[in-house]
């Protein structure tokens, strides 16, 4: 397969952005990781690993502070990004255009080269400036895929609910081999 960018920022769910490296590695796709300073802060309270042991799920990392990685321009041909958490200060970041970092300026790229930014926000609840952040990335053409439950499933963990979460926004990449349980009717 080709190339997906993740991005984990530092909001809460950063089991989120792991198990979407695992998913991805599983499915045989090369995944280029850039992690925020909160998003390395946030796996200290969440997940009893380290950044570097979270880092070693991917394929190539990068610094947040290099903008001028590969995934920084438009000619590093990518199928695109998945934010997994993504935070609401990342989200407005990009939707503005006024990028600071190496997760935002790549999400960025996704978006002016038309490729597939998922957004796997977490925040609840949304004021009206959040909306309209997302209604505005959704016109640009970013997918808003917030972790809801699929409760049909009839899971039982955390475990399971985050691996659906993580399984449904694959398929927005076209990656349906993954471990999730699919509504038959």
């Amino acid at each position: 397969m080709g190339k997906i960018i993740v991005g984990i920022s530092g909001a809460s769910g950063i089991v989120l952005g792991l198990r979407a490296l695992q998913m991805l590695r599983q499915a045989g796709v090369e995944t280029h990781l850039v992690m925020s300073k909160s998003a390395e802060l946030t796996l200290h309270h969440e997940l009893s690993m380290s950044a570097d042991e979270l880092k070693a799920e991917a394929d190539v990392v990068y610094p947040v502070k290099n903008v001028g990685a590969a995934i920084a321009s438009g000619s590093f041909i990518t199928d695109g990004m998945l934010i997994a958490p993504c935070s609401v200060r990342t989200m407005s970041e990009i939707a503005t255009g006024v990028t600071s970092t190496l997760l935002t300026r790549a999400a960025d790229v996704v978006l002016k080269e038309r490729r597939r930014l998922v957004m796997m926000v977490r925040e609840t609840p949304l004021h009206t400036g959040h909306l309209r952040t997302m209604t505005a990335l959704s016109e640009m053409g970013a997918v808003i895929a917030p972790p809801v439950p699929a409760f049909y499933t009839g899971a039982e963990t955390l475990d399971e609910f985050v691996t659906q979460s993580v399984g449904r926004t694959l398929d927005l990449f076209g990656i349906s081999d993954t471990p999730i349980r699919r509504w038959q009717g």
